[in-house]
């Protein structure tokens, strides 16, 4: 009997125990760990009301307002404090149906859908409420309990152009909220351009003000006189290198057309002006109708809202010339007085007329280039790979071609300060091997003269136009001159120097030159201003040829280098020496001249496709 009532003090003391040992624990989660019941706790007494900040300001390289801010306006709701009201009404003020209005409640307690959603914590029930809507839905609001209006803004844009650049804002998905605890849904991020790339410093950091309730949940003011609030602080302002009005020609005189514009400062990296077309006006991307524009420009066959400047990846045709003049000069296969003969027929004929222009033959370097002659360089080729004295075997040489092209900034990203930049893709080796059991110049030979397997973008043949402007080095490109407060990164200040001495970019300078002296640049000459150019006229195995340019001036301390790609343009001398001419001639004269406004309108109004897609009535 003794023995049986000590074992039962026993298993009384381990229940007592175990029970208290389960209040501790289900008190942690509930005050610790679950968040449910402290924001019940919480929102009885207040109701904290996030400040949202107001988003940076966006200006060019001259001090004009790009982009800024407008006010707008949210439903808010705590779905916990919903109760029974007029639901067709509230759906009359909003201009929305019933089976909207059950949907978007759906949506908001779909934890899926709505990551952290508790039922005590503010939701969007929807947002970009003019003004007018907000003025009447405020006078009805107390017949909506649990309902109340936030403050926002709404980007607006001052200008119809430079939408590739500036980007476009939109509402945070849930891989954004999983990433970033800064997000709650609702809220709007950066989704393509500057936008996007700059977010962290564009968004801000928010505030919050705290507001008492009384015991029926009407708010009294605020908490011990907004002591305890958090004022939000504004995102930071940012310059962009852009010349907005640099910027509009070029969209103008790549109207009707698919390609793009790249000019950059030389010395900066500082990139002028990026035209991809087609465009279309950044304005059709606000708003409550940003969706369904989205998906209008999605579906478009021009693809409108693909960034050619930096994610077309196009043969660079004979614009890729001046990197293989400096490579055999480098490597000791060429020197300015080495002469290759030039039979115009060396790499085959395209539609039964030679391959390369009429010039004199046997011929130098520099005159090569002048005259774009496609035999120097794929001769030039052929001494640099084929050669056993240099290099050991075929796959070394083509190594070391490989390594020259990187330096140069081709076949990876240059770094741009803009998503979804394109590597292009210059071969190795390894990729010939794969595809040929032997192989030697012969069978790559296209790869001299900027075709084959060779791909890159008008950003990175721009890049080498600034690197020869330069003679041997370039600074990343990069769209953001200056941001409030804050440094640049290393990557915008520094110099990035290739594997070429200094002295041959001065001979591809000099070659590049005498192109607009008496070579096919002859049209890119400005009165007053030694430009120097090479054309390009890409062959395009699924239609007419690739028209392309690239250029810098003046030749001695270049202020400007520029490179011109449109589709199916035909050749180099067509449209992209033209388009160069007078975009060099706008930035370094600051107007067009009488004399070129034909060209200007013959350029603008020429047709090579349809493509712009744009709100009426917005001009510079």
């Amino acid at each position: 009997m003794k023995y049986a009532l000590e074992n039962r003090r026993y298993v009384i003391g381990g229940a007592v125990v175990l029970l208290v040992l389960i209040f501790i624990i289900r008190l942690f989660f509930l005050q610790v760990v679950n968040n449910d019941y402290k924001a019940w706790a919480d929102s009885n007494a207040f109701l904290k009301k996030t400040l949202n900040p107001s988003r940076g300001i966006i200006y060019d390289r001259n001090g004009k307002l790009l982009v800024y801010n407008q006010p707008s306006y949210e439903v808010m709701l705590i779905m916990r404090e919903i109760q029974p009201f007029d639901t067709l009404d509230f759906c009359n003020i909003l201009s929305i149906t019933k089976e909207q209005f059950e949907k978007r409640i759906a949506d908001i307690k779909n934890r899926r859908i709505n990551p952290g959603y508790s039922s005590y914590v503010p939701q969007v029930f929807m947002n970009h409420l003019s003004a007018q809507e907000c003025g009447v839905l405020q006078e009805k609001l107390y017949k909506f309990p649990g309902f109340y209006i936030q403050n926002r803004t709404v980007r607006e844009y001052e200008y119809p152009y430079g939408a590739h650049l500036l980007g476009n804002i939109g509402e945070v998905n849930r891989g954004d909220i999983e990433k970033d605890p800064y997000y709650v849904q609702g809220d709007n991020s950066g989704r393509s351009g500057v936008e996007q790339s700059y977010e962290k410093v564009l968004r801000g950091v928010k505030g919050v003000e705290i507001l008492l309730r009384d015991a029926h949940g009407r708010i009294k003011g605020r908490y011990e006189e907004g002591r305890h609030d958090v004022a939000p602080v504004s995102g930071k302002n940012l310059t962009l290198s852009i010349d907005m009005e640099l910027q509009a020609l070029g969209e103008k005189l790549m109207r009707n057309k698919r390609g793009s514009i790249v000019m950059i400062e030389p010395e900066t990296g500082e990139v002028l002006c990026m035209v991809s077309s087609p465009t279309y006006d950044p304005s059709l991307l606000v708003g409550r109708q940003r969706g369904k524009n989205h998906v209008m420009l999605a579906k478009n066959s021009d693809t409108p809202l693909l960034n050619r400047a930096i994610m077309g990846k196009y043969p660079p045709g004979s614009t890729f010339k001046p990197t293989q003049a400096l490579t055999f000069l480098q490597e000791g296969v060429i020197t300015t007085e080495t002469l290759y003969t030039c039979a115009h027929g060396y790499t085959g004929s395209r539609n039964g007329k030679p391959a390369c222009h009429g010039h004199a033959s046997p011929l130098n370097v520099t005159y090569a280039l002048a005259t774009s002659c496609n035999s120097f360089f794929c001769w030039g080729l052929r001494d640099m790979i084929d050669s056993r004295k240099r290099y050991p075997n075929v796959e070394e040489a083509f190594e070391v071609w490989k390594d020259y092209l990187v330096s140069m900034g081709y076949g990876y990203q240059l770094g741009v300060d803009l998503p979804s930049e394109k590597r292009g893709f210059i071969p190795n080796s390894k990729y010939y091997d794969k595809y040929y059991s032997r192989w030697s110049s012969s069978t790559i030979i296209s790869i001299a003269i900027g075709q084959g397997e060779v791909l890159a973008t008008p950003l990175q043949i721009c890049n080498l136009a600034a690197t020869i402007a330069n003679r041997g080095y370039f600074v990343t490109p990069h769209v953001v001159k200056e941001i409030q407060d804050m440094p640049l990164d290393t990557l915008y200040t520094n110099k990035r120097h290739t594997m070429v001495e200094r002295r041959n970019y001065e001979i591809v300078a000099e070659g590049m030159r005498n192109a607009v002296l008496g070579g096919t640049c002859t049209r890119a000459a400005i009165p007053g201003i030694e430009v120097c150019g090479k054309t390009g006229t890409a062959e395009n195995p699924h239609g007419k040829d690739h028209s392309a340019f690239i250029g810098f001036a003046p030749y001695q301390n270049p202020k400007v280098a520029i490179c011109v790609y449109v589709e199916n343009g035909g050749f180099g001398a067509t449209y992209g020496v033209p388009i160069g001419k007078l975009m060099m001639e706008k930035y370094l004269k600051g107007e067009i001249s009488e004399e070129n406004k034909l060209l200007e309108e013959t350029m603008s109004n020429a047709v090579v496709s349809p493509n712009v897609l744009s709100l009426p009535n917005r001009e510079l």
